[in-house]
């Protein structure tokens, strides 16, 4: 597989790659895609979390489990009983 940096990205990986944490530009790609695959992963995971908490919101509404809040002064006394 072949692939193209730009020059400053190409300086990132060197730089990278000497500072004897990596043992060659490769390993710094490798990591780089390795972290990249993660944060999908959790960006995944966070979604279908975030999907679920809608669907019970949208179960309580259906079942009547929520709370009508018309004006600022309705909020306020909301939020004051918590």
């Amino acid at each position: 597989m072949n692939f193209s940096l730009t020059p400053s990205l190409e300086q990132f990986v060197r730089d990278k790659a000497s500072t004897g944490d990596y043992n060659n530009a490769s390993e710094v790609i490798r990591e780089a895609i390795r972290l990249l695959k993660e944060k999908d992963e959790l960006r995944a995971i966070k979604l279908e979390q975030l999907r679920a908490a809608i669907r019970l919101g949208d179960e309580a509404i259906e079942q009547g489990q929520y709370t009508d809040i018309n004006s600022k002064k309705e909020l306020d006394a909301f939020f004051a009983k918590l």
